[in-house]
């Protein structure tokens, strides 16, 4: 639980912060009046996974990164799998590419669902000023009802049992190879998940539904979302397919500026033409940027080269959503929102609503697919490896994985620039917005610190995913405590 200090303590420190996946803390610094002067969000583990993947065989790559994070597995194992093809320059065949995809639509639903409805809807359901203690899953049914909780927790199932089918694990997936896939699903499957899917699309409208009721109706939640505290004017980045809709799977990488005017539209393999990377010594996550325009620090602005992923800006950089129900849920989100691009951080709780029903719908579509039972899910590899890019939609956003490889297949170099990486620099933004915002005059509270978690935690981070700068030296710290708790020494290197 966050823990203020005692008031009129110049700095608060809200550690460790909650209803996320990694290690991370906020410093938040008063001046004199008792106002913000600074915030920072730091990042504070560090994983490491491009260092020692190098000497490994690149086909063993989609095993490996896997294990980077049990949150997004899939989201890893798909980019992964499209970086190894690249590598082996082959080119899996159309029912491979369907397989994928339709295994990637149940990992976005399974991390959505547990999203909005166990870190997320706390501050939603039960009020961003609730008993910290009741600020969880299990608080959220207690108000909802157990009946709710139930089509949760069967939609999620779902997902999982959908992803154990293909991938061969529902955590940790086995299936995608250089060049395809490492089984097909037969006819049975296929109608046990024709049958899920539909099941999935039918709580896609509950969600939606429960956005109407909970959030929409409620004007002190539609005030937040809306109003300046999480409001943030950047760039914003997502895959589009050939028509400019919303595609988790595969697509071009469109950029927007804070007008929705088209800043840039690329090939993945090309991200190194417009993404370039800082490094603050105060955190081991980097601050992405846009090449083009540069790095200005952490501000708004058209010429600042900060951009923004995951649900939103996926929605913000598209045309619309590729099928019928999430497109009206897509027009009815920016009919009330007034504005395209919107720019109100809060809105990304309920962009993955609206993604929820898309992926359920796009599940249905690909298991009524004549070819996704077909045998002919895997292209041979007949070259020598050598360089090469996946990249996919994670649930929080672009995910690209680019490795290098000998010519004995032997990894040299990998880089992971992953969507939470990409979201640093805004959500560092927006924690010292919602504190400058929030925190005034010494007046400190629960309610308060948990609004602040909130601004970071609607870019649902997974920050093991992303940490991969190492600052200058790995800090060591020992704490002596006395059998009371009160610290006696602290050693540092």
């Amino acid at each position: 639980m966050a823990q203020a200090q005692q008031p009129k303590s110049k700095r608060i420190t809200i550690e460790p912060i909650t209803r996320l996946e990694g290690e991370a803390k906020i410093d938040i610094f008063l001046n004199d009046e008792g106002n913000v002067d600074n915030a920072y969000f730091q990042v504070v583990e560090l994983r490491g996974f491009e260092r020692f993947c190098q000497g490994r065989p690149v086909e063993e790559m989609p095993r490996i990164t896997t294990r980077i994070c049990g949150v997004c597995p899939g989201a890893h194992h798909m980019a992964s799998s499209k970086a190894v093809d690249a590598v082996f320059n082959v080119d899996p065949p159309e029912p491979a590419k369907k397989l994928r995809e339709l295994f990637y639509c149940a990992h976005m639903l399974h991390s959505h669902i547990a999203h909005f409805y166990a870190l997320a809807g706390p501050d939603f359901v039960l009020g961003p000023d609730a008993d910290p203690s009741k600020r969880n899953i299990l608080g959220v049914i207690e108000a909802v009802g157990l009946d709710t909780g139930k089509k949760v927790i069967a939609a999620r199932g779902y997902a999982q049992r959908i992803q154990e089918m293909i991938g061969g694990k529902a955590t940790h997936p086995v299936c995608g190879l250089p060049g395809g896939m490492s089984k097909a699903i037969t006819e049975e499957e296929r109608k046990e998940i024709e049958e899920m899917a539909k099941s999935l699309i039918d709580f896609a409208k509950f969600s939606l539904q429960l956005v109407d009721d909970l959030i929409l109706k409620n004007k002190v939640y539609m005030d937040l979302i809306t109003g300046d505290i999480y409001h943030h004017e950047t760039y914003y980045m997502g895959m589009v397919d050939e028509n400019n809709k919303v595609n988790f799977y595969d697509g071009d990488i469109k950029v927007v500026d804070q007008k929705g005017k088209e800043y840039a539209k690329f090939k993945p393999k090309d991200y190194l033409n417009y993404i370039e990377e800082h490094v603050e010594p105060w955190s081991y996550l980097k601050f992405p940027y846009l090449k083009g325009i540069g790095w200005k620090g952490l501000v708004d602005g058209k010429d600042s080269g900060i951009y923004r992923v995951n649900s939103l800006a996926r929605l913000n950089v598209a045309d619309g959503m590729a099928t019928p129900l999430a497109q009206e849920a897509y027009d009815r989100m920016f009919d009330i929102l007034g504005d395209k691009p919107s720019h109100a951080t809060l809105a990304f709780n309920w962009a993955r609503i609206v993604e929820i029903m898309y992926a359920s719908e796009r599940l249905l579509e690909l298991a009524t697919d004549k070819d996704i039972t077909s045998k002919d899910i895997r292209t041979i590899p007949k070259e020598k490896p050598g360089e090469g890019l996946g990249c996919v939609e994670a649930p929080r956003g672009t995910l690209f994985h680019h490795y290098w490889s000998d010519e004995e297949g032997i990894i040299k170099k990998v880089n992971l620039i992953v969507a939470t990486g990409q979201n640093n620099g805004p959500m560092c933004m927006s924690v010292k917005k919602a504190a400058q915002s929030l925190i005034k005059n010494w007046k400190v509270d629960q309610g308060l610190l948990n609004m602040v978690e909130m601004a970071f935690r609607a870019y649902d981070p997974c920050l093991a995913c992303a940490t991969h700068t190492l600052p200058g030296h790995m800090p060591l710290e020992v704490i002596i405590r006395d059998p009371k708790g009160k610290i006696v020494e602290q050693l540092r290197q």
